[in-house]
């Protein structure tokens, strides 16, 4: 463990472990081949920024990525541009906003990344850079990256399903584990929460007498929703259901809400197939729908028919800036466009020299 991690910065109204902790620095992220300045950042982002394991890898991934590209270009490591703990402090401080545009230029020509891909990348080496120069790490002086413009993203509309194509959805959820089924889609569909978070639901979590949820969200960071009645049915069937499924049985994760048919928690990839096949049995494959595209349903649901201003709706989706949020205000001003081009009297047109 580094000397400079202090772990009382850790915020223990999250799910973050020792366990977790060790994690990181062993078999959730391959960092044998780090240099110790890579691998003391990412364990300051888990402890001290709370960053999520998904996160960290994606950082360590970005930034050795950039760090072998680096060495093979700039100091002419042709050999071995795995092993990245010959790139030393003094290679670290020859490297200049110039190397950091030619990076860029690599995704795009040799990588053709996107541009949402290199604004990822970008951003963790920013990030990078900033803990780099921390008056507290001082490792380097300067941070060549504050003259770097993040790539410019085409922001798209989010793609959703109609209100009646979601009551269509519902009303075709037929599986084997059925309870369980429906009340995942209809948390999707009433709550918006993110795939990663109906995964990691616990019974303790769910609080009836207030009909609140509580969810941890990117980075661990907690939030309270309030449940409505299609959500307070579905969990009570569903969870009556898995009292009984699980007697006599050895439960792996007994606190998850959601488990397999091996009474583990389920995972992501099992739920992703829970809504394929939902979305297939509605008969509506081939529109791009999945889990993402039920929380962006919900959201839009919310704000076309709720009533929910930006504010609600971001501390529902727990974005962590309104500007996020914003998107959905796009969606109903192309409806309105939509609605207005309907209108039966669009097509009359005066004909030219009408006075």
């Amino acid at each position: 463990m580094p000397a400079s991690v202090d772990i009382e910065f850790i915020s223990m109204s999250t799910r973050f472990t020792i366990e977790d902790f060790y994690n990181v620095m062993s078999k959730k992220i391959e960092t044998d081949l780090n240099p110790e300045y890579l691998n003391d950042f990412i364990t300051y982002m888990r402890v001290v920024k709370n960053r999520s394991l998904l996160t960290l890898q994606e950082y360590n991934m970005d930034i050795r990525l950039f760090l072998q590209y680096t060495l093979f270009t700039k100091f002419k490591g042709k050999e071995d541009t795995e092993n990245l703990t010959i790139f030393s402090i003094e290679m670290l401080e020859k490297v200049t906003y110039m190397d950091i545009y030619g990076f860029l230029n690599h995704l795009i020509d040799d990588r053709q990344c996107s541009s949402s891909a290199r604004a990822r990348k970008i951003s963790a080496i920013k990030s990078f850079y900033k803990y780099l120069t921390k008056d507290t790490v001082k490792i380097l002086d300067k941070d060549p990256t504050k003259s770097i413009d993040a790539p410019k993203i085409k922001q798209a509309l989010p793609k959703y399903l109609s209100m009646d194509e979601s009551v269509e959805l519902l009303d075709n959820v037929n599986s084997k584990f059925i309870e369980r089924d429906y009340c995942i889609i209809t948390l999707f569909l009433n709550c918006g929460m993110r795939l990663s978070e109906l995964v990691g639901i616990n019974i303790d979590d769910i609080n009836f007498s207030a009909r609140t949820l509580r969810l941890f969200g990117k980075g661990n960071k907690e939030r309270i929703i309030y449940i409505n009645d299609a959500c307070v049915n579905a969990l009570d069937n569903y969870l009556e259901v898995r009292k009984l499924f699980i007697e006599n049985k050895e439960i792996k994760d007994p606190n998850a809400v959601f488990l397999s048919q091996h009474c583990r928690r389920i995972n992501k990839r099992r739920v992703q197939q829970i809504v394929a096949l939902a979305i297939k049995n509605a008969g509506l494959t081939g529109k791009g729908y999945s889990p993402h595209k039920l929380r962006h349903t919900a959201a839009t649901l919310m704000y076309q028919f709720g009533d929910a201003d930006m504010l609600i709706l971001q501390q529902i989706l727990g974005h962590a800036h309104v500007s996020t949020t914003e998107i959905y205000t796009h969606i109903g001003n192309v409806q309105v466009e939509e609605t207005m081009k309907k209108n039966p009297l669009s097509d009359i047109v005066k004909g030219e020299g009408e006075n």
